[in-house]
């Protein structure tokens, strides 16, 4: 996307249906994705007010409006449930700042796309998990965010990324890439290559559980990482799921499983020391319990019983990724060596080979808790 100019955001600014006077405007996060800062007004006697001022990336997310859709629908939805359990939705959910005209985001005179939120104070969200009391406050919380919405009609949101986990359309986009072989690296993967074709069950049996109907279509978050859980600053529980931006319909058990190959790994998601990646099953244990504590007997038992599946698909399927991007020169991920994309694909496929060893130990947990 192209810079942001300083007229450009006065303008984004006048059209939000903000009250006081600005006195801070700076960028804000550790985001990729979207360009997000941080606004500041003063409110006469009330003080100071701190909002969110968000770019939706469309190259990313190519129909913004029903990614706005999508979250303002949900966001209503959590606020009434949060209400009637007698709790404060101004902290317990986002809250959408509109658009002058009355609308979820405000489409600008450069035509990028805008969308703005009340700022939770007393609480932070955090890019790495230093403690496992924080891991397991994640898992509480994504549970609770699947709990709320367990009654929520998922099949009635919008696929804001087409395909994000079909986890058989990745492995044929695998294929063409190898068949292709544009930057001539096929040579250098084929003991990964093998890998992917030796599990390539993996490809479908979370979606055939789905089509049989075996597995139930959710409303899932799409990018269960710590640092969309906002943290309060006293109590240290997850008390907000934020980035909402791919909400939308799929499986639970990869919502849980993207976070095991995220949260439960030894190692960085780039490590190139193979001996140091594997799946710690005591963080496992502190999300499952988490996890579980905070779904509060939504999930069916089928669901329970493939949380485990989920992080090896997951795991497995990102994998896939990383080896599909390296194949085709590096243009999705960003890189920052030589083979950055194949190390990464190398510690998925590792993570994945380590769970596999411990399988029967992950599902006797799953049995400790359900």
């Amino acid at each position: 996307m192209k810079p942001i100019t300083d007229i450009q955001l006065q303008e984004v600014i006048r059209n939000f249906s903000y009250q006081g006077t600005l006195t801070a405007a700076v960028p804000y996060g550790s985001g990729h994705i979207n360009d997000t800062f941080l606004l500041t007004f003063s409110i006469a006697d009330m003080g100071n007010l701190s909002v969110i001022l968000q770019r939706i990336n469309s190259e990313i997310f190519c129909n913004p409006e029903e990614l706005m859709e999508n979250i303002d629908s949900v966001i209503s939805f959590l606020r009434e449930k949060i209400k009637k359990s007698g709790g404060n939705p101004l902290r317990e959910t986002l809250t959408i700042i509109p658009s002058r005209e009355g609308h979820s985001y405000y489409q600008d005179s450069y035509g990028s796309y805008w969308r703005s939120y009340i700022f939770i104070t007393d609480a932070s969200s955090y890019d790495h998990i230093t403690c496992l009391e924080d891991f397991y406050e994640s898992a509480v919380a994504f549970g609770h965010f699947q709990h709320m919405l367990s009654d929520y009609p998922a099949e009635t949101l919008h696929e804001t990324i087409r395909g994000f986990h079909d986890t058989h359309s990745r492995l044929e986009a695998l294929k063409k890439a190898i068949d292709a072989d544009t930057f001539r690296r096929v040579q250098y993967v084929q003991k990964e290559i093998q890998f992917v074709l030796d599990h390539a069950e993996y490809a479908n049996i979370l979606g055939n559980l789905q089509k049989s109907g075996k597995l139930p279509l959710r409303v899932t978050h799409n990018d269960t990482k710590l640092n969309n859980i906002m943290i309060d600053h006293k109590t240290r529980k997850g008390i907000c799921v934020i980035d909402l931006d791919t909400v939308m319909p799929g499986l639970s058990v990869n919502d849980f499983g993207d976070s095991i190959r995220f949260g439960a790994s030894t190692a960085a998601e780039d490590e190139t020391d193979l001996s140091r990646v594997n799946c710690s099953m005591e963080s496992f244990e502190a999300y499952v319990k988490g996890f579980l504590e905070g779904c509060e007997g939504s999930l069916t038992e089928t669901e329970t019983e493939h949380l485990p599946t989920g992080a090896k698909v997951m795991t497995y399927e990102c994998g896939i990724r990383f080896l599909t991007d390296y194949l085709e020169g590096d243009h999705y991920f960003k890189i920052h060596r030589p083979d950055h994309n194949l190390d990464r694909c190398r510690t998925q496929f590792k993570l994945v080979k380590d769970m596999e060893d411990k399988s029967d130990i992950m599902h006797e947990i799953v049995q400790k808790y359900r």
